[in-house]
């Protein structure tokens, strides 16, 4: 058996860097697009307008702009990486992720042993209570796992509960049982799920003794015990939740949460009584509000383009940090074209990503070699490497078949290779870089249109494999699993289920077969030759072209101090920041 003890946190943070360069492609040369100036003009009408007063935030409450709709923060049906990391707030798990190394470590749990390799048991701290005032016991934990796998529930993250774990049980009130289905290296990054209070589910909104589960709920869940929760039990009065968490809800909206410190938190009181997270769609306003001092921190919330001329006012602090996200160019795998390789390849050598890099983006990304960050423990350096090299794209291209057809006269241009739509999202910055990118692979003899919708549209269009061409970016791969879930021929999107998540629609059994091995070795070492060998193959064969990781930035007022940029964009700042 061995187990694993408290270690203690790291904290670490990098300050931001960046070049003052802001193109759009016309005429072959780079310019200061329009959007830049107007912002520029309005922030300087802002701090005109403002007195000196450094900011107009409470003292005791940390104003915080998002970007977009706040929305369920139960663990159990929070969608969406920012609303979970939310949630994280009022709800932590077993184990946590929030520092830099992104690697598991106890939070709830006071050790965690394994017994062999389908059992796991886990032991609760003891001084742990939720913020309503009670203590945090076994059947909580069997109760927020069991609620996730039951159908009745409606948790969109109960198949991958149920395919990780066969039973989860008390064993007395401070240890639980985890009994997998199958062998599970990622099973201590697994159990960073927020636990929930069984008591305060299950009370009405009239404050109402709890009722007691259904006959059939208490089959369906009986691995905790009697007590353990019913699947009748679904959600909290009043759409709220009752964690461990450092905060706890005063008010929540989906434009406007209210936080007030948890009086119960066993960790370190958080410096700040409050936090207010608002909902500012426009990002203009969003940058008026920081300068004007209405407003303390934004985390990834400004264009990159438009960080530098609001770091340059005097109320203003930036700090950045590498992350654990990666922005990359899909192409649908079983299009005709994009089919073979050496057009992806050819793609891949076309795009000229370090100048995309410094200028568009002020020099805050990463170029990016695959799905894995540098700083991640499981990234290989030596992979083949798609540098900007438009003559070896033109040859890629002739090799497969699409030589460019001479010009039908001096005055007028080549026709292209072959034409391909390009869809992004209706984000102005977005549509910009995917007009430098047409750009660029016209430079090699390829003709790009770019199509912007909105992202549920475009979200849409990509799931049904109606693509050709289309950019985003990866939650944050804390987890080189995240290679089975983007790769594997299992994932990808089929009638039955749209929602799998190898959009690219790519094959290969040697991907199938590693991807399959590395979620099952618990091995450091054994998992590090497997996905040495998955980025090698991936790398050569280029589903996507992995573009950059945006750095995570963090935009603050000049007395916001001690806010921690994770590489995972979380939110543990929080409990350490003032002003």
């Amino acid at each position: 058996m061995s187990a694993l003890p408290i270690q203690p946190s790291i904290t670490a943070a990098r300050r931001g860097r960046g070049r003052k360069t802001f193109p759009t492609v016309a005429g072959g040369r780079y310019r200061r697009p329009l959007a830049y100036a107007a912002v520029t003009v309005l922030l300087a009408s802002a701090m005109t307008a403002c007195s000196a007063r450094t900011r107009r935030t409470p003292d005791n409450t940390l104003v915080m702009l998002w970007d977009g709709v706040i929305g369920d923060l139960d663990p159990r049906f929070a969608l969406g990486s920012r609303n979970i990391k939310l949630s994280r707030l009022l709800a932590p798990g077993l184990t946590t992720i929030e520092h830099p190394s992104l690697m598991p470590q106890p939070m709830l749990a006071s050790e965690l042993t394994q017994i062999d390799e389908l059992t796991w048991e886990v032991r609760l701290r003891d001084d742990v209570l939720f913020s309503d005032g009670s203590p945090v016991r076994a059947r909580d934990v069997v109760y927020t796992y069991e609620s996730v796998r039951d159908p009745a529930v409606g948790s969109l993250h109960r198949k991958s509960f149920r395919d990780r774990f066969a039973k989860v049980e008390a064993i007395d009130e401070g240890r639980i049982r985890f009994r997998l289905q199958k062998p599970l290296a990622t099973f201590l990054s697994d159990l960073d799920y927020g636990i929930v209070s069984l008591d305060a589910a299950r009370r009405t909104d009239d404050g109402a003794p709890p009722s007691e589960p259904s006959e059939t709920a208490s089959n369906k869940t009986r691995a905790g015990g009697p007590d353990s929760a019913g699947s009748s039990i679904h959600r909290f009065a009043g759409g709220g939740v009752v964690g461990a968490g450092a905060y706890r809800i005063v008010s929540a909206s989906s434009e406007r949460l209210v936080l007030e410190r948890n009086p119960h938190y066993f960790g370190p009181p958080p410096p700040m009584p409050r936090i207010e997270v608002r909902t500012v769609r426009d990002a203009n306003a969003r940058a008026l509000m920081l300068v004007g001092g209405s407003a303390d921190l934004a985390q990834n919330a400004l264009r990159l383009d438009l960080v530098d001329a609001v770091a340059s006012r005097a109320r203003i602090r930036v700090s950045s940090s590498p992350s654990a996200i990666l922005t990359y160019l899909m192409m649908q795998g079983e299009d005709p074209i994009l089919s073979d390789v050496r057009v992806r390849q050819a793609i891949a050598y076309a795009i000229d990503r370090e100048r995309i890099v410094a200028a568009k983006l002020g020099g805050r990304a990463v170029l990016a070699s695959g799905l894995l960050p540098p700083s991640h423990w499981a990234y290989n350096p030596d992979v083949v490497r798609y540098d900007h090299d438009p003559a070896r794209a033109r040859a890629l291209l002739d090799a497969a078949g699409y030589r460019r057809p001479a010009a039908s006269g001096s005055d007028k241009p080549a026709e292209p290779r072959f034409r391909l739509v390009y869809k992004t999202n209706s984000d102005p910055f977005r549509i910009a870089i995917a007009r430098i990118i047409a750009s660029q692979l016209m430079d090699v003899g390829i003709e790009v249109e770019v199509r912007s919708f909105e992202f549920s549209t475009v979200f849409a269009d990509i799931k049904e494999g109606n693509y050709q061409l289309a950019s985003m970016q990866t939650a944050a791969i804390t987890e080189p699993d995240y290679y089975y879930a983007y790769y594997h021929s299992s994932r990808i999107p089929s009638e039955e289920n749209r929602d799998l998540t190898n959009r690219w629609r790519y094959r290969n059994p040697r991907i199938d077969t590693l991807s399959e091995l590395g979620r099952t070795v618990a091995d450091r070492e054994r998992r590090l030759d497997i996905y040495r060998e998955v980025q090698e193959i991936l790398a050569r064969e280029v589903p996507v072209v992995p573009l950059w990781h945006e750095d995570n930035v963090v935009v603050a007022n000049v007395d916001v101090d001690d806010y921690e940029v994770l590489p995972n964009a979380g939110l543990g700042g929080l409990l350490r920041v003032l002003k």
